[in-house]
């Protein structure tokens, strides 16, 4: 908007200059009001420039801003996740969940079918299928996050002193089961601090598909059961590729 206003008003400044030089100005003179309306088109120029260009860049600038909070966020849902699968819950405790990492193990386990013989009564014997699952052994959380930094993971990359929030809820999956919940985020605003205000605010309010909706960028969910990210698939895409 305001560089719309900027031209309209540029243009209108040059009309009245014109009918000044036609109607006051001396013709030995006219040299001058044409002089300053070469510097003043250039410097319109450069403001139109980069105008159009500012955007462009505020686009490029905030991937490379979300891109390693999308990282770390990833490295927590995984924790997450595994702490999930030998407790049966997540937690919102951040020091718990990096000792968790550091030394907790999973049990490996192997799920067989046995054949039992069930008495039904009356002399009545027949054969049901039954699966059984054993555990075979263990393995460290650590070997899932080989050379993954997952002791700063609640550090929010780029933002000086900034945490991510991390909350645990429960939601009934089916009556009478219980599943627990975990939202981990952090605000855009806070990532994109010292950027153009006006396409800070435009950026809160995308509704694309391809871009992350809302305030947050947030992984996991409080209102559905749910360990995925709010960021496009494009996030992940960069992050594969770079692995291979």
């Amino acid at each position: 908007m305001s560089l719309l206003l900027m031209i309209i008003g540029a243009v209108l400044g040059a009309v009245l200059i014109a009918f000044a030089i036609v109607k006051y100005l001396p013709l030995k003179l006219r040299w001058l009001p044409s002089v300053l309306l070469m510097i003043l088109a250039i410097f319109l120029g450069f403001k139109i420039y980069g105008g159009i260009m500012q955007p462009i860049q505020f686009a490029k600038e905030k991937v490379k801003k979300y891109a390693p909070v999308i990282k770390s966020l990833k490295i927590i849902r995984d924790a997450e996740v595994k702490y999930y699968e030998v407790n049966g819950l997540y937690t919102q405790e951040k020091d718990s969940l990096i000792k968790f990492v550091d030394s907790d193990s999973i049990a490996l386990t192997q799920t067989r079918t046995v054949v039992e013989q069930v008495n039904k009564g009356g002399g009545i014997i027949v054969d049901e299928e039954k699966r059984v699952t054993d555990t075979t052994g263990y393995e460290p959380v650590l070997k899932y996050f080989k050379d993954r930094d997952y002791k700063t993971m609640f550090n929010v990359p780029g933002v000086e002193g900034l945490e991510f929030e991390i909350e645990i809820g429960s939601l009934e999956k089916i009556p009478g089961l219980v599943v627990s919940t975990f939202r981990v985020r952090t605000p855009k605003a806070g990532i994109l601090k010292g950027m153009n205000n006006s396409l800070i605010k435009q950026e809160l309010e995308v509704k694309e598909s391809n871009q992350i909706k809302g305030d947050f960028v947030s992984v996991g969910s409080l209102e559905e059961i749910s360990t995925g990210g709010n960021w496009p698939p494009q996030y992940d895409k960069k992050e594969s590729a770079k692995k291979e």
